[in-house]
């Protein structure tokens, strides 16, 4: 029998006591309790940022100082107040979102917690969050810092292990990391690329 997505859990029971969107907000606080990611003071872009739980989370450890540009098709359900936030409504494959990112700068951090619209099929579903990754590195090549950050959410399936690949010849350290989160029957994990290469 197939997990019942739209049944809370305990962790969804807990973002919504806590005042999260979603319950993934979890996976990013165990992913950067873990390796560190995220300080007062940075540049962090967002990527498939909806409904708002990683961009609540970021701007809490931000704190005011530094800046965050969430990207989504969406709008996000619950947007902070602050001017340290630039949202951007979009497409994130889009040349000219692309675009609308570079403004301001390079970023320390680049996550994304993208996923695609499933079908139920894996292969289509693993295909079409590659996509997704491919995205993100491409995010990743052209506005990290050399020394920064990536977190990617993928589904694992045959491109997985290439992905990772990629991951680690752009970055002194490449692995993959799964929270305590994420649900017992999906197939998602994380790419972790730590320090990017010059």
């Amino acid at each position: 029998m197939a997990e019942n997505y739209e049944k809370p859990d305990f962790w969804a029971k807990k973002a919504a006591s806590q005042g999260y969107p979603a319950r993934s907000v979890y996976k990013l606080m165990e992913i950067d309790k873990k390796f560190a990611l995220l300080k007062p003071g940075q540049r962090v872009l967002d990527l498939g940022a909806a409904p708002g739980s990683w961009t609540l989370y970021v701007s809490q450890v931000l704190n005011g100082n530094g800046h965050l540009t969430a990207v989504d098709l969406r709008r996000l359900k619950k947007i902070p107040e602050s001017g340290m936030i630039t949202m951007i409504e979009g497409d994130m494959t889009a040349e000219d979102v692309r675009f609308r990112a570079r403004d301001g700068g390079l970023y320390d951090v680049v996550l994304s917690d993208a996923a695609p619209e499933t079908t139920g099929n894996r292969l289509v579903d693993t295909t079409r969050s590659g996509v997704l990754v491919d995205c993100a590195l491409f995010y990743a090549d052209t506005l990290l810092k050399a020394g920064g950050n990536l977190v990617v959410k993928i589904f694992q399936g045959s491109d997985s292990g290439a992905l990772l690949r990629q991951v680690r010849a752009r970055f002194a350290s490449g692995r993959t990391y799964k929270p305590t989160a994420c649900r017992s029957a999906s197939f998602e994990t994380y790419i972790i690329g730590l320090g990017k290469l010059a």
